[in-house]
């Protein structure tokens, strides 16, 4: 604990300024989610060329996030955050001002470094605050993360709707931005790095571009197709890129991450897990999106719901809840160990995506099957944090939590990009939308995905995890860090 929190610096205000970047994160995450239709539309581009304005963000997080974990972990985290406000800032502004694609998309990555901002958090409290404080600190980063996911939702259809300009949401995230950019310089302590040595920037490089190369086909292989030399080429590049990323791991001795901590069971349970609950997270997120806005007169299913009505009535109750859960999350961890938690909320998730698949006919039913998978995935993102610092020395904080935000994020675009390509497999020809067999397949793949959560769970049980060990004080202190992020949509 630094020398400035132990003397009286305010650890509420510290977490509300925390919490604030956190929101950022999430809300520039969601709010161009339901806009894409809009980009196309004012700036005069195809739908392949607005799908880049996701693809940019999610690439330019997979390439930043362990860096600037690292850097954190190096160099201290108030100078990596700050930085991270500024950049994200400036490239909010730059989305309002613009009218190039080009343009938008240099803004799209600026805002990419916001990612860095949660696993950055997490190391700030775990060292700041005392153990009393921890377990309700994270609820609330926790809960504002769920908070942005909704408020860039709701922002959106309130400010954009369905035929309004889609700049106009992004004055919402400058704003939050740059309160936030003001409370961290005023609140944040100064404090020395918690690791020695430098940074891997050959190891960042490579790292970078094999994750580039994954990412790239899962976001645009929709478009390029399956079969074609781009896709194929990148997805045979990323396994060679990769594997020769752990080679060089392995030969330097100062690595950007440990290929031990890969390997280690006690981090490959959280990172499997939080790939899989990427997956269920937008196999729900987007499943429900399209079937909402879906006219029934003309498909026989769906509710015909507008933007912001598909937000504020079959996803915010989601998010509130995920809200008032998160802090109550942490104690359960606390008391009867992360895997078991995790476990509880996969089964969440089964149910959920169950009932998706099979009663989806009224909007009740709807709404508790999305109650359902919002609960699983705020219980799921709870345990993982705890899973990952419980794992790994103080010094390396950073950049575990980065590792599992890449797990996550690359779910979440592996998710997208199963929905994408199930539902456009079944349209209809008459109606150009959907058949309702394609939302049937899509929540079976949640299925999956939460059952696998199960299953990676219950390994780890078996060896011997999840039980309370001489970290379960900061295993209790880091469950409330769950997490609500979409970063993909459905085009």
């Amino acid at each position: 604990m630094s020398d400035t929190t132990a003397a009286g610096a305010r650890p509420a205000a510290l977490v509300v300024a925390l919490s604030l970047g956190v929101t950022t994160l999430s809300l520039l995450q969601s709010l161009v989610v339901p806009s894409l239709g809009r980009i196309e539309d004012q700036l005069g581009i195809s739908p392949g060329a607005a799908g880049w304005v996701l693809t940019a963000n999610l690439l330019a997080a997979a390439v930043l996030t362990p860096v600037l974990g690292r850097l954190g972990d190096l160099r201290g985290e108030r100078p990596v955050i700050l930085g991270i406000l500024v950049a994200v800032s400036l490239g909010t502004l730059l989305a309002i001002v613009t009218e190039s694609l080009p343009l938008l998309l240099v803004a799209r990555v600026l805002q990419g470094a916001s990612y860095g901002l949660f696993p950055l958090s997490i190391s700030v409290l775990r060292r700041e605050l005392p153990s009393e404080r921890l377990s309700v600190a994270m609820a609330v980063v926790s809960s504002t993360l769920a908070v942005g996911g909704v408020v860039g939702l709701v922002a959106t259809g309130l400010l954009t709707g369905d035929d309004g300009d889609y700049r106009h949401a992004f004055w919402v995230g400058l704003g939050v931005g740059l309160v936030s950019l003001a409370m961290v310089a005023w609140l944040l302590p100064h404090s020395p790095g918690t690791a020695t040595g430098r940074i891997d920037w050959w190891g960042a490089l490579v790292l970078g571009l094999g994750l580039v190369l994954l990412l790239l086909p899962l976001s645009q292989g929709p478009m390029w197709g399956w079969a074609s030399p781009g896709t194929i080429g990148c997805l045979v590049g990323s396994a060679v890129v990769l594997a020769g990323w752990v080679v060089l791991q392995r030969r330097i001795a100062e690595p950007l991450v440990r290929p031990s901590m890969l390997t280690d069971r006690r981090t490959v349970v959280p990172n499997v897990a939080g790939l899989m609950t990427g997956i269920a997270l937008f196999a729900s997120f987007l499943a429900v999106l399209q079937y909402v806005q879906s006219p029934p007169g003309v498909t026989g299913y769906g509710f015909g719901a507008s933007v912001l009505e598909a937000a504020v009535v079959y996803l915010l109750p989601g998010g509130i809840l995920g809200i008032v859960v998160a802090p109550f999350a942490g104690r359960v961890v606390g008391r009867f160990g992360a895997l078991p938690t995790l476990i509880t909320g996969a089964a969440c998730g089964v149910a959920g995506f169950g009932l998706l698949a099979g009663f989806r006919g009224e909007p009740w039913q709807v709404i508790l099957a999305g109650l359902l998978t919002q609960l699983s995935v705020t219980v799921a993102y709870a345990a993982l944090p705890a899973l990952v610092v419980d794992a790994v020395q103080e010094d390396e904080t950073g950049v575990a939590n980065a590792v599992n935000s890449i797990a996550r994020s690359v779910g979440q675009a592996l998710g997208s990009t199963v929905a994408v390509t199930l539902i456009a497999a079944f349209l209809n020809p008459g109606t150009g939308l959907p058949r309702a067999i394609a939302f049937t397949l899509v929540a079976l793949v949640g299925v999956g995905a939460s059952l696998a959560v199960v299953v990676v769970a219950l390994i780890g049980l078996r060896s011997g995890g999840g039980r309370r060990g001489p970290h379960s004080g900061i295993e209790e202190a880091t469950a409330g860090a769950g997490e609500w992020s979409p970063v993909s949509g459905l085009r």
